[in-house]
């Protein structure tokens, strides 16, 4: 394998040529490039391309579609990110209050081990999970205004406090080996089942960091799947040897996930401004058709008329 050597403009510009890309106006592409990065910019080629195997762009791809393909991405990466945040939010007030209201507000009471799952597969993640808990009140606790001010005036943190320092990850760690009385409580606020609940909060947890971390999001896609649910059949979703080819491990799964954990007006709030992103970029994209624009990105054809099911 050739090494990877530091390209000037003119040779970023000269790769894309020489792989079919068309560039119509190479000033402003060079500008584009030195802003936005020719290694993020590149990272989309492959939805212009006929495989993930093929180096040259379909005939006819022009930069300034790449380029739509990648703002695209950047806007709808915001508008997943910020609706994941309100589930985080969401999840930590919940979570917080259930286990306040029930076993006490001070670290002693509510992250006491025998409050937790007594499964005996779990028993060592749960004592891993609050050492975790524990470590980021030594880590963080200090840094915080609120947590700060309550270990120096009170000398405890209320749950409903640290959570502000703990990550959606750990968070969702943490509702993984909450008792099973305390999984209901809070899985029931969704009207979801407690198992379903815990695969969201692993996934989600996932893209928000892939999210907060500017990834590419459009083409991700995780170990886990979601379960079937009546959202994968009220689409009618295609399958494939049995499997839905949409909404299990991809973008729209999110989507599905949304639609359970958001309001029904956040969650339309939500469709209407991807769907406004999908429009903006279809006007900006004449050598990938809608469709198979979608179908790459893991979006049923119908996916907006997921706003209205219930």
């Amino acid at each position: 394998m050739g090494k990877k050597t530091f390209k000037t403009l003119d040779e970023q510009i000269e790769i894309f040529r020489s792989r079919g890309l068309i560039i119509n106006n190479e000033e402003k592409a060079k500008d584009i490039l030195l802003r936005e990065n020719y290694f993020f910019i590149n990272g989309y080629r492959h939805l212009f391309m006929k495989s993930w195997k093929e180096t040259n762009f379909i005939p006819g791809t022009t930069f300034e579609e790449l380029y739509a393909m990648f703002v695209f991405d950047r806007r709808v990466r915001n508008i997943f990110f910020k609706n994941l945040l309100i589930v985080e939010n969401n999840i930590k007030s919940l979570i917080s209050y259930q286990l306040s209201k029930k076993y006490g507000f001070k670290e002693k009471d509510y992250l006491n081990p025998n409050n937790f799952s007594k499964d005996p597969i779990k028993i060592r993640h749960v004592h891993d999970v609050l050492n975790k808990v524990k470590r980021q009140i030594r880590v963080n606790g200090k840094q915080h205004s609120a947590t700060m001010h309550y270990i120096t005036n009170y000398g405890y943190i209320p749950l409903w406090i640290l959570v502000k320092v703990l990550s959606f990850g750990i968070v969702s760690e943490l509702y993984g080996i909450l008792d099973f009385s305390d999984q209901q409580e809070v899985a029931g606020f969704y009207g979801i089942d407690t198992e379903m609940l815990e695969v969201y909060l692993t996934i989600l947890s996932n893209y928000r960091n892939l999210c907060a971390h500017e990834d590419i999001l459009y083409d991700h896609r995780t170990q886990k799947c979601i379960p079937n649910n009546k959202y994968h059949e009220q689409l009618n979703i295609d399958m494939t040897d049995g499997e839905y080819n949409y909404g299990k491990n991809d973008l729209f799964s999110v989507v599905i996930m949304l639609k359970s954990l958001l309001t029904d007006g956040e969650f339309k709030d939500f469709i209407n401004e991807v769907g406004y992103e999908m429009d903006i970029l279809s006007g900006k994209t004449s050598t990938l058709g809608i469709n198979a624009f979608l179908n790459k990105i893991g979006f049923p054809e119908n996916w907006r008329d997921i706003a209205n099911l219930k």
